[in-house]
């Protein structure tokens, strides 16, 4: 009963966020759902981790960075398929209630969203990876991070593949991997570098 409450809860915000599209913003919401433009930040990312780190501690960290997206992406598959609920673009309430689609529909399943996971993950563990120069201020690149984390994990539900829950939980989720890797790869590089320094 109480998760039928929450999932018409979930339908009704759902609806109400989805309904606030316009032509404007339409190709701003593909545009930040799309995971190919992701990849040139991710670059640019890793270069900066190799200057202002050396390239010893930079691996350490983007290879935390990867163990975060790996580990967002396959827990989210696991539980889309665990769970089993439909994405919003497969729900005919949401339809009938006027849902608002951009792109294709993809798979069937969706909770929870994996773009979010990723994204905030990306977002905590480079933050994370950054604070091992602790000579510079990162605050532009930290406020930066999660502003596109918070616009990417809005996007799901403009193009319609994703409820509000599906978004909240992924960037929980991703937040819990990119902390617990980013503290990991602190710990090593404490370990393995800073002894030696």
């Amino acid at each position: 009963m109480l998760i039928d409450t929450l999932h018409h809860f979930d339908q009704a915000v759902t609806l109400a966020i989805n309904g606030l599209h316009c032509p404007l913003t339409d190709s701003l919401w593909v545009f930040c759902s799309d995971k190919k433009v992701w990849f040139p930040f991710y670059l640019l990312t890793a270069v900066a981790l190799i200057h202002r780190l050396g390239w010893k501690k930079a691996l350490v960290v983007i290879l935390s960075v990867v163990l975060t997206i790996v580990a967002c992406d396959q827990t989210a598959n696991l539980f889309k398929y665990a769970v089993g609920r439909l994405r919003p673009c497969y729900s005919t309430r949401m339809l009938a209630g006027g849902l608002h689609m951009l792109e294709g529909r993809g798979n069937f399943f969706g909770f929870f969203s994996a773009h979010a996971a990723n994204t905030f993950g990306f977002a905590l563990c480079a933050i994370l990876g950054f604070k091992n120069d602790p000579k510079t201020s990162y605050r532009r690149f930290n406020t930066g991070v999660l502003v596109w984390a918070g616009l990417v994990s809005l996007s799901r539900i403009f193009v319609a593949k994703h409820y509000l829950g599906d978004v909240l939980v992924g960037a929980a989720v991703g937040c819990g991997y990119g902390i617990l890797f980013g503290l990991l790869a602190k710990y090593l590089i404490d370990r393995l570098f800073t002894a030696q320094g």
